[in-house]
């Protein structure tokens, strides 16, 4: 007898929840064959990193990774380390000081922010919004964005240069940036909340006593019945997932103590001292919505420019924007070196994960493209040129990994981010300031 094929719709609800279902081999496709969708995430740094022990020394095929890198030695073959990529609409082009609020408004947009601590912000539509209006339809949301800080859209946080511009990544147009969540428990609420009926409310004011896996086990036990062995086990380390990231956000529940920090720096209200697993649980979040194809662009700011956040639990105090204007002193260039290395252990917990996520015979990082980097190079003299850049997956077979590639002297990042749209099945012929194709990618 056979089974019948389950749609690739199928939900598992409860009151105020629906928890939508990773790929399973038991699946129905619109296409003939069963290819999984191909996701892409941009995730940011800011204040530049310490580039003597970011860039490998040769071109070609990765061999030992610098000390920054050396955390991703287990996903070097998933790995291409991009150099000479220039973001130069960060650069002043006449604007003046404000080099932060440039640098992460430029990004992803490629285009040149207007200098203004007014309401008459303006810069441009960024890469996963473009993308976003093409293929965002196909997901229950078009795109995803989340965060370590929040940040202001309004005031003067740069030198004469709006709030808006140093916090924000993502602009759905060149005058509206897109606000990232910050808060785990929302995130995770966001993605599951909602389901049979409309009481969501009812879901919220339980879920702190149940598990969201409480709300759906009648449709779960009725969906194992008509799973074969392989999805069954596929669907249970699923849930169980879902269950132990419920059991840390218990934690980001309870109250901490305040700690003072360094003028400047920002807190997340309510979280945990240990930014590590606010990382690690954003993280989990966007490797959730990948895997149940709830979205397939994510936009994961680690920390916004400017940054003057501490990270005591790695031993240091000073705040990360005062640490990189170091001036060539080397105590300041090691501290700002722990930071980027911490942030690359922090990359390197989200791609075990996404490797770890099975999709048929691949795995979800086979099917994405996770960029990681900064809009500033060197934090020390503000540049914008030789970004520092790292591109992640395999991008459902098109990308060829494990490798340093060098490109020529100004090369826009925005030619990456045409790269990866395409990839994604976009049609985009110029984007921001590019001025090609990125070769070298697929070779």
């Amino acid at each position: 007898m056979t089974t019948p094929a389950i749609s690739r719709r199928t939900v598992l609800q409860g009151l105020g929840v629906s928890l939508a279902l990773p790929l399973l081999e038991g699946m129905s496709f619109a296409a003939p064959a069963k290819t999984p969708p191909r996701r892409m995430a941009f995730i940011y740094v800011p204040n530049g990193i310490h580039m003597e022990d970011w860039t490998p020394a040769e071109e070609g095929a990765l061999k030992k990774l610098t000390p920054t890198l050396e955390p991703l030695t287990a996903f070097k073959d998933d790995l291409l380390v991009l150099t000479g990529l220039t973001a130069d609409k960060a650069r002043p082009n006449g604007d003046g000081p404000g080099d932060h609020a440039r640098a992460m408004s430029a990004f992803l947009t490629g285009s040149q922010p207007r200098k203004t601590a007014g309401a008459n912000i303006k810069v441009g539509i960024s890469a996963d919004q473009f993308a976003a209006q093409q293929i965002g339809a196909a997901t229950k949301f078009p795109t995803l964005e989340i965060g370590c800080e929040g940040g202001r859209t309004a005031g003067n946080c740069d030198s004469g240069y709006s709030c808006a511009y140093s916090s924000s990544i993502s602009w759905r147009t060149e005058s509206s940036p897109v606000a990232k969540e910050t808060n785990p428990r929302l995130v995770f609420e966001r993605l599951f909340g909602g389901g049979k009926g409309s009481d969501r409310n009812s879901y919220k004011a339980a879920a702190y006593k149940k598990s969201l896996l409480d709300f759906v086990a009648e449709d779960a036990r009725s969906l194992r019945g008509r799973l074969g062995s392989a999805d069954t086990r596929k669907l249970d380390e699923y849930l169980d997932g879902v269950r132990e990231i419920e059991r840390r956000l218990a934690k980001f529940d309870q109250p901490t103590e305040p700690t003072t920090a360094p003028a400047g720096a920002t807190a997340p209200t309510g979280f945990p001292k240990a930014s590590s697993e606010h990382l690690r649980l954003l993280g989990d979040m966007m490797v959730l919505a990948f895997q149940a194809d709830l979205t397939r662009i994510c936009t994961f700011v680690f920390a916004n420019e400017g940054s003057n956040r501490p990270y005591r639990e790695i031993g240091i105090s000073e705040g990360h924007h005062d640490l990189s204007h170091h001036g060539r002193k080397k105590e300041k260039q090691d501290k700002i070196q722990k930071i980027n290395k911490f942030h690359i252990e922090a990359l390197a917990y989200i791609i075990g994960k996404l490797k770890s996520v099975k999709e048929g015979d691949k795995s979800l990082l086979d099917s994405s493209m996770i960029a990681y980097g900064s809009g500033n190079s060197d934090g020390n003299r503000h540049n914008h040129d030789n970004l520092p850049i790292l591109l992640l997956g395999k991008g459902g077979g098109s990308l060829k990994t494990g490798r340093h590639i060098r490109y020529a002297q100004n090369t826009p990042v925005a030619n990456l981010w045409i790269e990866m749209m395409e990839r994604m099945t976009v049609k985009v012929d110029r984007f921001g300031d590019s001025n090609g194709r990125l070769t070298g990618l697929s070779e």
